[in-house]
């Protein structure tokens, strides 16, 4: 059995295993950044209104190991006064000569800076030995936020951020920072990624100002322009399908693309439901359930379905244990 739910101090020790997949931005190979990061969830779950510095950690944990499996995260806002939101805007520009009878569209990159920015999530993590499996972890940790959104839509921005991967060199550079950063900057990739995250001043001071042109840059990186890299495209098929759109901006460093939507366009937010339901037998759809008898933030997938407006679950030991029937409970499909 499976349920996600928020980040504890106890997942120290999970948290930096699973760290060590990958160089996360959102789950750092840092034992004392992690532990920061458990604090700030803590104190951002305990919160009840709006704080642009809010960040919110999710876990799914494996019940019968009583391990953390598997990641995710909100950010309140991402692009603020002290920390802005940095990207590149995709445009066209056309040239035409009459003299030689030509034209051309290019396609510009300009940067663009947000201090007044959206909501984000991101740091979407499951071990490798649960992927693919038939309860659907991925997109249980993945939807977990947006049932947290649904129930709790004063604590989030009105558009929702996703900032996904592009295809990366074999050596871990990016070839859009290959063409374009490192020329401004003088660093490899992974040192200005993690300069990044303490201080932005030199992207704006550094960084062109005006028009680039792409067609300037080599193959390689105008191909990567807006690209996703095959671990990343089955989280673009599923943001596309519930309703994010990219909007032709992408990560000044990586090329990587970004995708929105209004929080209250996600469809899994759309189709929420609070309600009272009743248990049955057997049921054909699976539902997303948030407990309405735990002190923390707590939901899990259980087979359920609507009929005539009225909630069904089909009985479980989750059911039994995370859910109080004489209360109202929050669901959306998954």
């Amino acid at each position: 059995m499976y349920i996600v739910r928020s980040a504890k101090e106890s997942d120290l020790d999970d948290l930096f295993e699973l760290s060590k997949l990958e160089n996360f931005l959102n789950l750092p190979n840092d034992r004392a950044r992690l532990k920061k990061n458990i604090s700030k969830s803590l104190d951002s779950f305990s919160s009840s209104s709006f704080n642009q510095k809010s960040t919110f950690l999710f876990c799914l944990e494996d019940l019968a190991l009583n391990k953390v499996i598997g990641t995710s995260v909100i950010h309140a806002q991402h692009g603020t006064d002290s920390s802005p939101h940095f990207s590149l805007v995709v445009g066209k520009e056309s040239k035409a000569s009459t003299t030689i009878d030509k034209s051309f569209t290019h396609t510009t990159l300009k940067l663009a800076v947000d201090t007044d920015g959206p909501t984000e999530i991101g740091g979407l993590v499951l071990a490798p030995k649960y992927r693919g499996s038939e309860f659907k972890l991925g997109k249980q940790v993945a939807f977990s936020r947006f049932l947290y959104m649904a129930h709790n839509p004063h604590q989030f921005r009105t558009t929702i951020h996703a900032e996904l991967l592009p295809p990366f060199n074999e050596d871990g550079s990016a070839p859009l920072w290959e063409a374009i950063g490192k020329k401004f900057f003088q660093m490899d990739y992974q040192k200005a990624d993690i300069l990044s995250r303490k201080n932005k001043e030199f992207i704006l001071n550094l960084f062109p100002s005006e028009n680039i042109y792409a067609s300037l840059l080599s193959k390689q990186a105008q191909a990567a322009i807006g690209a996703v890299n095959s671990g990343t495209l089955p989280l673009m098929k599923m943001l596309k399908k519930i309703g994010f759109e990219y909007n032709n901006e992408i990560d000044p460093f990586d090329g990587g693309p970004h995708y929105r939507c209004e929080r209250t366009s996600i469809l899994p937010i759309k189709e929420s439901i609070n309600t009272h339901a009743n248990i049955v037998e057997s049921a054909d759809k699976n539902f997303l359930i948030m407990s309405n008898n735990s002190p923390s933030f707590t939901c899990f997938m259980n087979p359920g379905s609507v009929n005539k407006k009225t909630l069904e679950l089909k009985e479980s030991e989750l059911i039994d244990k995370y859910i109080n029937l004489d209360k109202e409970i929050r669901v959306i499909p998954i």
